[in-house]
């Protein structure tokens, strides 16, 4: 479960690390009145609260250098999605004049089963494309989970990154809270970027937090009131799907993609990706799915604006053709075809279900490959 911004501040701040002053503004209206209460300094940095990396990018995160600004900022800011996510809260808080930004996270590094400090001097929005063009500036070290994260070990990595004196002395304290963060909350990751470097010590302006699913009875607090789409980033349509019982994964693409099984869907979504074609979603409708449960999936890529196109790549094994069939029949029927439907047939009574698709004037494949290069063409 992904925790907000806010969320980890304020656990961080539980454990004695010192958090920029901030409010949490719930609706545009309470702007003015809750940053005039918190008697916030200026300028402050009016926040997106959404369960996505990439805020900044997707201009989630602005500067105001008053109030009135703030509060302009903060209404628009609840009316501009991120990557498809409304946000249900706007965090204020003041701005910190840092000198740089630092990178410092702790997971899981599942195939040493150890915890894994990764830290870098350089941090920020650009820090994927730092790892990936700069992959020697991210300091790695494994740490023992039978006697944690200890003071040397933590002094050693600040040294790596060339921090000294009182500043060495702050981030050794900070990532040593960070661990018993981790530990106590059974994360999966605690990552603050940016660490801003303020004078001689450090301040995290931004703070991720992910608990184990598996570990929520322990965190009771941590979901007590939440709806299902603020467990994790689920889109608008994602969490539609999910209450339609759908296994549905959006992307940025235009080629809806059905399949049945897990493996089968995303090798369909590299076929798309291979010839050209950019999915925009994963939908997997699992194995022996009725006609009901077909329908249902092809009705709701019928809908989903990002789909300029339709791709079902059925393969029966103990999923019946001629249920798929009837499926997609019943859909087109009570929806309209409003977009281009090429569906991949093959399996169990596959002839059946082609005779279904074929006096419904749908064409079905038998060749994948055959299929996805006209879908893409369409």
């Amino acid at each position: 479960m992904k925790l907000y911004e806010f969320e980890a501040k304020q656990i961080l701040a539980g454990y004695g690390v010192e958090v920029p002053r901030s409010v949490l503004i719930l609706r545009g209206e309470d702007a003015k009145a809750k940053i005039e209460e918190a008697g916030l300094r200026f300028p402050v940095v009016v926040k997106s609260q959404v369960l996505v990396a990439g805020r900044g990018k997707a201009g989630g995160i602005r500067k105001a250098e008053d109030l009135d600004e703030a509060v302009r900022l903060v209404k628009e800011l609840f009316e501009k999605p991120i990557k498809g996510i409304l946000p249900g809260a706007i965090l204020v808080e003041e701005a910190v004049p840092f000198e740089r930004e630092l990178y410092v996270s702790i997971t899981i590094d599942r195939s040493e089963r150890k915890p894994v400090v990764l830290a870098s001097a350089y941090g920020g929005v650009d820090i994927e494309e730092i790892a990936r063009e700069r992959p020697e500036s991210i300091i790695r070290y494994h740490v023992d989970p039978f006697l944690g994260l200890r003071g040397y070990e933590a002094r050693a990595i600040g040294r790596e990154l060339e921090l000294k004196g009182r500043l060495l002395v702050s981030f050794t304290s900070f990532l040593q809270t960070m661990y018993r963060v981790f530990e106590a909350f059974d994360a999966e990751l605690v990552e603050s970027n940016p660490l801003g470097v303020v004078g001689d010590k450090v301040v995290p302006l931004d703070a991720r937090i992910i608990v184990d699913d598996n570990s929520l009875f322990r965190h009771k607090s941590l979901v007590e009131g939440r709806r299902v789409e603020q467990r994790g980033e689920f889109t608008e349509w994602e969490v539609k799907a999910r209450s339609l019982g759908l296994a549905f994964v959006e992307l940025d693409g235009n080629v809806g993609v059905i399949g049945n099984g897990a493996g089968l869907t995303m090798a369909t979504m590299d076929l798309v990706y291979h010839y050209g074609g950019r999915p925009a979603n994963f939908l997997d409708i699992g194995g022996g799915a009725r006609a009901e449960l077909v329908k249902k999936a092809v009705s709701f890529l019928l809908d989903f604006p990002k789909a300029d196109r339709i791709f079902m790549n059925i393969f029966g094994g103990i999923t019946r053709g001629d249920e798929v069939a009837r499926g997609v029949v019943e859909a087109v029927k009570e929806r309209g075809l409003k977009k281009p439907l090429v569906v991949r047939l093959s399996g169990t009574r596959e002839e059946e279900g082609r005779k279904i698709l074929k006096e419904a004037g749908i064409e079905a494949f038998t060749d994948p490959v055959e299929a996805v290069k006209r879908v893409v063409s369409l």
